[in-house]
């Protein structure tokens, strides 16, 4: 019965989505086939980097040996066609065009970019590569080890009305509960349906305010409708090594740290590892809640547009004055991530990056940061799926004015 249950579900949902969305969503399609500056539209002026076949890596993240796709100035505004692995995957039958359609997507609405990824032989091991489809990286002159990477998230589009949130065996914070749906005991990228995982495919409809929500159809034909916050759940900098660098693990250079506060405003900064920095980004979410408990955010292709600042070691000013990790802020918050493979260890991370935060930036004392934090600050699950776990803290700029009138004298 639940079998038949779902199929029905996937069903009504592509028959009511085929409709849905084509008179009102412009899909964001490819601007042009190489890095680039736009010389026109209403992108002129910005550098460009589409994700083309030699402008990304499938399950991987820069390191130290990789080249360049665009080598920018500091101060720069770069805009990043970026393609989301979900719908692409082996898992999902690797092939982008007969998965979508089998979801009541139109031809024209599935990005060619996507088609071209798994028609082509760009290797990829499901059960070894991590999942993200990555673009870049991208080179800032001068940049080097020591500096600090400024990048402010001007902007954040979904590229395609559609998104998809998976539960895959053994990932998620259920495993063994969930999927229900049972995998083969060996389980096969020839038999996608082998693997036993549930991918709940998204569309994305205007409400009666015109602003764009996602929409799940449930068995009784009610919807739930969710509001979106877009934001890239990878950006980071090439570590100094020359060893692959799974996408799945976020580390102190950034990668797939899936804080969801980092769309549009936001500002994050990462330590410079290695020459040029070599800034990527790619997992573009639609919308994530805290923790990411399924194992997906909803995700889904997005058009990311960034400025990004070089800050040089000793010259520059450097919120934090020295970082070692990501940090991160928006109009309202600082933000001090915590990342380890034990929860209660990010936990304390995320504590002790926010107390020399306070240190660091006003001079407070350790002790009053440590109660200042447990009165006034919220600590939140970034996610629980990515190996190497997250938690943030989110410490409130407005309860600092006194701090910040006596920087201005």
């Amino acid at each position: 019965m639940l079998k038949k249950s779902l199929l029905s579900l996937f069903v009504v949902g592509c028959s009511i989505f085929s409709s849905a969305y084509a008179d009102d969503f412009v899909v964001l399609k490819q601007i042009s086939d190489k890095p680039t500056i736009l010389k026109s539209g209403p992108y002129a002026g910005n550098y460009y980097v589409p994700s083309t076949l030699s402008t990304i890596q499938w399950g991987y993240l820069p390191n130290k040996d990789s080249k360049s796709v665009l080598t920018i100035p500091s101060g720069s505004t770069v805009t990043f066609d970026t393609v989301s692995h979900e719908g692409l995957l082996e898992d999902q039958g690797r092939d982008a065009e007969k998965y979508f359609k089998s979801k009541g997507v139109k031809s024209d609405s599935i990005l060619d970019e996507a088609k071209l990824i798994t028609q082509s032989k760009l290797k990829h091991d499901f059960f070894k590569d991590g999942p993200h489809i990555i673009t870049g990286p991208v080179a800032i002159e001068g940049a080097m080890p020591g500096d600090v990477l400024k990048v402010e998230i001007l902007k954040v589009e979904p590229r395609v009305p559609y998104g998809v949130v998976s539960n895959r065996h053994g990932k998620g914070t259920l495993v063994g509960e969930f999927p229900k749906t049972p995998a083969s005991p060996t389980p096969s990228v020839d038999n996608p349906a082998s693997f036993g995982n549930v991918s709940i495919f998204t569309p994305i409809e205007k409400n009666v305010k015109g602003e764009y929500e996602g929409v799940m159809k449930t068995a009784s034909g009610k919807s739930i409708r969710f509001p979106l916050y877009p934001f890239m759940g990878t950006m980071g900098v090439a570590p100094n090594t020359s060893e692959p660098v799974n996408s799945v693990p976020p580390s102190f250079f950034g990668g797939n740290i899936d804080i969801n506060e980092l769309g549009a405003g936001a500002t994050a900064y990462y330590p410079v590892q290695v020459p040029g920095a070599m800034f990527y980004t790619g997992d573009g979410h639609f919308v994530q809640g805290d923790g990411e408990v399924s194992l997906t955010a909803l995700e889904g292709s997005t058009r990311a547009t960034f400025k990004i600042t070089l800050l040089k070691s000793g010259r520059d000013k450097i919120l934090g004055k020295e970082i070692k990790q990501p940090l991160a802020e928006n109009a309202e918050f600082w933000i001090t991530p915590g990342l380890d493979a034990d929860l209660d260890e990010a936990m304390k991370k995320s504590t002790r990056e926010a107390i020399a935060f306070l240190k660091n930036e006003f001079g407070i004392e350790e002790e009053i940061a440590y109660a200042y934090l447990s009165a006034a600050t919220d600590f939140q699950v970034s996610q629980v799926v990515d190996k190497t776990k997250g938690i943030h803290a989110m410490i409130r700029k407005a309860d600092f004015e006194e701090f910040k009138e006596e920087n201005k004298k």
